[in-house]
Formats: structure tokens, sequence, C-alpha cells
């Protein structure tokens, strides 16, 4: 058995390189030096707090330096770093908060005025910590981040508490209810990360490996995840990275801007860049044709996306502007992770939606039996191995996701596929957003797949609504180009029954100025589905 810790392999990389630049935000350089430092001072705040092993620390932060900060310094001590998602409402976040049993949070100045108006009811949490963002004053009841990081923390006795069961805890699904922590041991999380890794290490060397990887080999690469550190892909791909001894970089504002996202890989050589699909890809290929010679993207090995769906026409656009770099449409989710991905380069694409299974990939029907290949059964993927213990304190839950198939334990989220005769698999959205209508299940990415080929359309969200007549009615909203003249609904109607069956194109379109995904891309298809309500309410 393994024994992968986090802090086990930041701390070696830390004392080999400790020159060399950790986490870059614009101007800003944290080295692996400073990084130790650094984290070493929160460590120590934290362990003042009578913190024990394994209590849960709040990061209510966007992303920063300090956010990977406060990740190293709570598994320096055997604590278990908890994302909190800086969109939330006052209920969300106390649920949270309270749901993982918190015992302090890092937040961002621009959050203090809403912590203030519930702080009280967040009784569990012990001590408030405080980066300064510039939006105004650390308040009395909270501390400086920047004094305990620049203070020498000592011994850290909690330290040898550490183990390779330790947990990172990824909380994740509010758009189907309140969040679920999604429980991590470090070693499995290590191990599942590191074939997909840049720097693939022997999982028999151990940490020792990973020092011998960067004291001979030198520094690993630069990866920038254009998306929050708060959620599974912006973390985990930031894990994996520094654990190989490479940088982070992090753009410098908090709003997505696609001319900023260019010019910071070109002007840091960024290697690695990870997107969420086509909302973040589609603006980025315009901004790069818009000025071709300004943004090269040169120095790109990989952009890397997950959450939500690459079109091909958007691939092909990035590969003939820099073609030799490699395009990876990585499918997984906060409790599978590998499920399968789809790899494009100049001399190779891969369709939309279309996914090669990981080795230990299955799809199931409903009986736990594998879907024939070439079949039209429609079967969720199963993915065996390294897995999550399961959801924090949800055994029912845990139950339901994490099950036992033919004697092993697999993770099946939800996530529905067709199998196509060579083995790959059509992606066809989570069971929990399926359509029923008339009789007939619908997949909303597959119909929105298809909504975006239509060439005045830039993004679109497919729901279901409650129906006399059929169970539920399917609705579009579409977001169209900028300029462009609007199409009709019945064009748009069209194109989809041009493509797929009818009874999967919409009854009804709506025309939005933007979609409006979440920060991390993915869809938010509880209020499209309220907007469409109150849309065919009002027609």
């Amino acid at each position: 058995m393994t024994e992968w810790n986090y802090a086990d392999a930041w701390e070696s990389i830390a004392a080999i390189q400790p020159d060399q630049p950790a986490i870059i935000q614009g101007e800003r350089t944290i080295s692996w030096g400073q990084f130790e430092a650094r984290s070493a001072g929160v460590a120590g705040w934290l362990s003042s707090l009578g913190a024990v092993h394994q209590d849960k620390v709040a990061l209510y932060l966007y992303n920063c330096p300090e956010y990977m900060e406060g990740v190293f310094a709570s598994l320096r001590i055997g604590l278990v770093p908890v994302n909190t998602n800086y969109r939330y409402g006052d209920e969300e976040l106390l649920y949270l908060w309270d749901n993982a049993d918190a015992i302090a949070v890092v937040f961002h100045g621009s959050f203090t005025e809403r912590i203030e108006g519930i702080r009280s009811q967040a009784d569990k949490v012990k001590g408030w910590l405080f980066v300064d963002d510039g939006s105004g004053a650390c308040p009395d009841w909270a501390t400086p981040y920047e004094q305990v990081a620049a203070e020498p923390a000592g011994d850290l006795p909690l330290a040898a508490q550490r183990t390779p069961d330790d947990l990172v805890m990824l909380y994740t699904g509010g758009t189907t209810g309140m969040p679920k922590g999604v429980m991590w041991r470090q070693d499995d999380l290590f191990a599942r990360l590191n074939p997909a890794g840049f720097r693939r290490f022997d999982e028999t060397a151990g940490v020792a490996g990973i020092a011998d990887a960067v004291r001979n080999e030198g520094p690993g690469l630069a990866l920038l995840p254009a998306c929050p550190l708060m959620h599974g892909t912006g973390l985990f791909t930031a894990l994996e990275v520094l654990a190989e001894g490479g940088r982070l970089v992090l753009l410098p504002t908090r709003k997505f801007l696609p001319d900023e996202l260019a010019a910071t890989i070109d002007d840091k050589g960024v290697n690695v860049a990870v997107i969420v699909g086509d909302p973040f890809a589609r603006p980025l290929l315009d901004v790069v044709r818009a000025d071709p010679e300004r943004y090269t993207l040169s120095s790109l090995v990989i952009i890397m996306s997950s959450g939500a769906m690459w079109s091909e026409e958007i691939k092909q656009g990035l590969l003939a502007h820099h073609g030799a770099m490699m395009l990876v449409d990585a499918f997984s989710s906060s409790e599978a992770l590998g499920m399968g991905s789809s790899i494009s380069t100049a001399d190779k694409a891969a369709s939309t939606g279309e996914f090669t299974l990981g080795p230990e990939v299955r799809v199931i029907d409903e009986d736990g039996v594998d879907v024939t290949p070439g079949s039209d059964t429609v079967g969720v993927l199963a993915l065996g191995g390294r897995n999550p213990l399961g959801y924090y304190k949800d055994a029912a839950k845990s139950d339901a996701t994490f099950r036992m198939i033919d004697g092993a334990r697999y993770s099946v989220p939800g996530d529905h596929a067709r199998v196509r005769v060579d083995g790959s698999i059509q992606l066809l959205g989570r069971g929990s957003q399926c359509i029923n209508t008339a009789g007939e299940k619908v997949y909303p990415e597959e119909v929105e797949e298809v909504l975006k080929r239509h060439p005045l359309v830039v993004d679109a969200c497919v729901v279901g609504i409650p129906d006399d007549r059929t169970g539920e009615r399917i609705i579009a909203a579409v977001e169209t180009m900028p300029g462009a003249d609007l199409p009709s609904e019945a064009e748009i109607i069209e194109h989809v029954k041009a493509a797929l069956s009818h009874y999967k194109a919409p009854k009804g379109v709506r025309f939005v100025v933007t979609i409006g995904r979440a920060a991390n891309g993915k869809m938010e298809y509880s209020r499209h589905k309220a907007e469409a309500i109150a849309w065919v309410a009002g027609s």
C-alpha cells in the first residue's frame, strides 16, 4: 500500500528548490520557500485554536496564493481543508460550515459584511482569518492573515499525527440539494491523480521518489487553472502540479476575461491551461483570432477541460492557431476521477461528447450488468479502483453512490452514457437532469450540444418543465452571437430535429442575453428551470 501525503511531498520539494516559484498571480510570486514558511505560520495559528487531528478548515476565498497556503497549512498538521463556494448565500454558508464542523474560516475581506450578518450562528467556528484584498479593514473579531503568515511557526506538534489516511474534503452537488462533502483519503487521491499527471511517480518509491525527480529533473511545469480553486477541477489540478514541483499560475482578476487568460499564458510561460469547455474556450478562441500576433499561446503543451461540453469546432479553431499542443477533454466528477477522456491534436480530432473509457470504468444497466457496445441501451458509468470513502455524515447517500458490483466497490455518481461499437462512450448527462417527456427520456447535454452547432448560437441550456399532457415539456434557453440577427424559434427547433429524434426537440425557445453559467462554467439548471416556468406562464 502506498503512503502519499501532500504535506510530506510539498515540504520535501520546498527543501530542494526554495527559490523556485510555487505560485504566481499577476506581479506577485510566492517561492517554494515562502510557500513552506507562510503555511507554517498559518498552521501555527490553527494549532493555537485547540485544533485536533482531522478538524476542518473552511477556505472562503477567491483564487489567490492564500488558498493553497491554507490547504498546505491544514494538511501539515493533519487538518482537513474544506472548500466554500463564494457564490453561496447566508443559509448555504451556515449549512456548509456546520455540516463540515469547521473550526476555522479563512476568508477574503470582501466577504466581511456577509460574515458579520451570520457569524453569531456559526457557533462551531473558533477562529476567523482575514485575507486583505483592499476592500476594507480587518474586523476586530478576526485575525489578519499576513500577521500569522509572517510569524515563525516553530514546532508544529500536530504534524506528527498526519497520515496517508488524512482527508481532503470537497463539497459538491449544491444544484440538487444542499452540498455534500466528498471525503478523499490523501493517499487515494494522490494515486488517482498521479497517472494523469505530467511527471508520473513510481508508487513504490513514495515521497523519496518525488524528491529524487525534482532534484534530478528540476522544477515541473507551469499550470494555470482558469476555473476556481474552490471547485474540484481547479483544486485537484493545483494539487497535482504542486506535487510535481511545478508552479501554479493564477489569473490576476476575479472575473473571467479571455484576453487576460491569453496574455497570462504567454507572459508567464504557462504549459498547461485548465478550462471548463466552451464557456471558456469559445471566448479564448475569439481573442486569439482577433490578435494572433499578440496571443500566440506558444508555451502551451496542453489545454485541459472538464465539467462542460467542449465542441469540436472550437477545438479545431484552437489547434489551427497553435497546432503543437494537445487538447484533453477529461470526464470526471468530485466522486469519480478518471472516468474517460478524449484527445484532439492537429492530426487527430475527437468528436464532441465522445470519450474513451478509463481502464477501471464500466457502463452498467439498472441491474448492474455491463451495457453491450453498439446497443441503444443507456447505462450509467461506474468507476472502480481508488475512490472516495463516501460523503461526510451522509451514510445513505454514500451507500447509493458507492456501490458493490460483482464483489468490488464502484463509484456510480449518476452519469448516463451509451457505448459505441468501438468502446468509446457518448455522454448524455446526469440522471438528475434527465427529462421525461411522453414516456421518453431526454438528456439535456445531448440537445444542448446540437443547439450549439447552429452558426448563430453561442451557448444553450435545456430543461424540462411540468406539462399536463406529456409530463415534462422541453424548453431551451439560447444565447446568440452578439450583434447578429436572432434566428426564429422555428429555425432553432428544426435545427435540432434535423439531428435528433423529434421528441428531443424543444417545444419552446427563450432567447437570452447570456446563459449565465456559474463561476466554474457549469450550468445552473435549477435557475433556468424556474425562468422557463415563468416564461411559459407569461407567454
